[in-house]
């Protein structure tokens, strides 16, 4: 499955009472919106400190789920909660990065071991409100690792449905700039028992295009299951907030641009 090209400036507002394909269920507000990006006391770094993400060929489409240069990517474990916990393995996903002169590629596969939570009438037109409180994996990605502060987060569902959005944090506030428009594009294959779920971000997205050996920081997150105190928050690097949050620019970590 394929999105269209990014119209950008289109957004879609979350519906007054949520609908699933799958389930029905109350949309809870644990998801962090506005938590603070420093959480004191944060315990050290799990043992994978750096993504890396590869030098892909030029003629690369993200709709090609299995490209040869995929397989040249080092995979990124998603495999414990934002709390540093161990994620249940029927939740586990796997991220892997390329780049090129067209932009960055992200692709996850998950494993998936219960119903999907997604929109029963999805909208790949245009970027959807409140998509984290389904069925997503994430990339936030600061492209200044002087200003962790200020950085890009993307949003891809099973559906192919997506989310762009700029932030900003600052001393008593968090600001999203929800009219930002990344031009990026997903593709997805949804199969028994596992997902695959990629999204492609031009360089426009960011203001730069990084040099080869270029670090700049990100984390990546799955959200996945029912509402409630069963549903899974992984993290890349834990977030180790009180509640689940993924905002949390200081768990950030180095994104690094093989050449």
């Amino acid at each position: 499955m394929l999105t269209p090209l990014n119209p950008c400036g289109t957004i879609v507002p979350l519906p007054r009472t949520p609908r699933y394909a799958h389930r029905v269920r109350s949309v809870p507000p644990a998801r962090g919106r506005a938590s603070h990006p420093f959480p004191a006391n944060r315990p050290s770094r799990p043992l994978q400190p750096f993504a890396v993400a590869r030098r892909a060929p030029e003629s690369l489409e993200i709709a090609d789920l299995t490209a040869p240069a995929w397989d040249d990517a080092a995979p990124i474990a998603l495999t414990h909660t934002y709390a540093g916990q161990p994620a249940p393995t029927h939740r586990h996903a796997e991220a892997r990065l390329l780049w090129n002169h067209q932009g960055l590629f992200t692709r996850f596969v998950c494993a998936q071991g219960e119903p999907l939570v997604v929109r029963d009438k999805p909208d790949r037109t245009r970027k959807v409100m409140g998509l984290w409180d389904y069925d997503v994996c994430e990339l936030f990605v600061a492209p200044d690792p002087s200003t962790p502060t200020h950085y890009f987060e993307f949003e891809v569902a099973p559906t192919g449905e997506w989310l762009d959005v700029e932030l900003h944090w600052y001393p008593d506030r968090r600001h999203s700039n929800w009219a930002y428009c990344s031009g990026m594009r997903t593709a997805t294959r949804v199969e028994p028992e596992q997902l695959t779920l990629a999204m492609a971000i031009p360089w426009t997205a960011f203001g730069r295009e990084p040099r080869p050996d270029a670090a700049w920081l990100c984390n990546l997150f799955r959200c996945v299951g029912d509402a409630g105190a069963s549903r899974g928050y992984l993290a890349w690097q834990p977030t180790h907030t009180a509640e689940p949050a993924f905002h949390v620019p200081q768990a950030f970590a180095s994104l690094r641009f093989q050449s």
